[in-house]
């Protein structure tokens, strides 16, 4: 579970800014919202709302960025890091970027990494034992930016060898995270293995609108990783007239132009391998019931509305069964504002050890007060430094919000921040 994420320098984003799963004080509904996990009252929900090009999806590509970092270390010395520090400031556009994450398994760590586009310049981790509120050191991580060299030094009470700690150093380059070393190394360190685990079994890939999460599930269904009956129930209670799923994997041959770039490819990286002109496909057939009658549709033949819900209901399925965190960006595209909140509402009422952290212009789930708790809404804004700031619903003391106020009715009228500017409706003619 997260417990904190701040970034620094990184896209839209100038100043630290930090997303909290800290719950407050507030039991209101905290059944529904608020999980324990090792002694700490953990949010479910992190629900950010903001104008288009506030860094919404900024703080998404952040965590994402990280998790890349991590799972997959760069191969050589001279390659970049995929990313651009704030660039509306000839200072930070110069400077190093920083991301802090404080997450929580069995195990409560902290995870600290400065870089830049060159290298990782410096990089610590932190765990706490037991329910301890002091921290011990796991690693700290120096780099020798003239020399391209990382540096390693282990935390007290670690025991590791000196000759394991040397083909660490070896295999963590200087654009590499010393996680991502470790995943090149061959030696048993537990609190890294704890560390990448973490981000590789539970930090989901960030879902964008576009994302095709159709085919994960339906391999998962037909691969029984996913639980059909379980789908098939969240679209009926959608109201999609789908009374059953059928996949079934078919075999397919790769057209001729397709196969002769594949060649190219293959001769430009001197790879010999044989390529396999057949491919094996899963296909979708939707079950519908009218007048008690079953037709059968495939995938495509469904609206964008049904097949974005088919792949949300493979996805809650997924999270409620398999613990982890969930990024989505604009939640909200291609479904009904009823279907978003029923999405929502199900995840929190039957999930424990997962989150999600989601991006969406949909201010109306604002209106109804009695649905959320003010420390899971989060908003980005632009200051004048067109730098992203992020903060809570619950951040605002009562001169601005109160108990009784409508949240929808105070953001629409700007007094939360994080809606645009829109100028007047003249355009100017020759």
């Amino acid at each position: 579970m997260i417990i904190n994420f701040s970034v620094q320098n990184f896209g839209s984003i100038k100043n630290k800014q930090t997303l909290s799963f800290d719950a407050d004080k507030s039991d209101k509904l905290s059944d529904y919202y608020v999980m324990s996990v090792n002694g700490h009252r953990l949010l479910k929900l992190g629900l950010i709302f903001g104008a288009n090009a506030s860094g919404k999806t900024t703080i998404l590509k952040a965590l994402d960025f990280l998790r890349q970092l991590v799972l997959h270390p760069i191969d050589n010395k001279t390659s970049e890091l995929n990313f651009e520090p704030f660039l509306f400031d000839e200072i930070t556009a110069n400077e190093n970027s920083i991301i802090e994450l404080d997450f929580v398994d069995k195990i409560r760590y902290q995870y600290y990494i400065e870089f830049n586009k060159s290298a990782i310049v410096s990089e610590e981790l932190y765990r706490y034992v037991g329910s301890s509120k002091r921290k011990s050191k796991v690693f700290s991580r120096t780099t020798d930016v003239d020399m391209q060299f990382a540096k390693i030094k282990i935390g007290d009470g670690i025991k590791i060898e000196k000759k394991q700690v040397a083909a660490l150093e070896t295999n963590t380059l200087w654009n590499n995270t010393v996680l991502g070393g470790y995943l090149k190394t061959n030696i048993q360190f537990e609190d890294l293995q704890n560390t990448v685990n973490w981000f590789s079994n539970y930090l989901r890939p960030t879902i964008m609108p576009n994302s095709n999460l159709e085919e994960f599930v339906t391999d998962g269904l037909h691969d029984n990783n996913i639980d059909k009956e379980a789908v098939v129930d969240l679209l009926k209670r959608a109201d999609l007239y789908i009374s059953d799923i059928r996949t079934k994997k078919i075999e397919t041959e790769i057209p001729d132009e397709l196969i002769d770039i594949l060649k190219n490819i293959q001769a430009q990286k001197s790879d010999k391998a044989q390529i396999d002109k057949k491919v094996s496909v899963s296909l979708v057939e939707f079950e519908h019931t009218v007048n008690d009658k079953k037709f059968y549709l495939l995938l495509e033949q469904e609206s964008a509305g049904t097949r974005r819900y088919y792949s949300f209901a493979g996805l809650l399925v997924n999270i409620i069964s398999e613990s982890g965190v969930l990024l989505i960006d604009e939640m909200e595209s291609s479904l009904h504002p009823d279907l978003f909140e029923h999405f929502l509402l199900m995840f929190l009422k039957n999930s424990n050890g997962s989150q999600i952290i989601a991006t969406t212009h949909f201010r109306e789930f604002l209106n109804d007060r009695s649905l959320y708790r003010d420390d899971v809404i989060w908003f980005t804004n632009k200051d004048n430094d067109c730098a992203t700031e992020l903060y809570s619903l619950a951040d605002f003391d009562s001169s601005v919000i109160r108990d009784s106020s409508n949240i929808l009715n105070a953001y629409k009228s700007g007094r939360l921040g994080a809606t645009p500017n829109t100028g007047d409706l003249y355009i100017e003619k020759d």
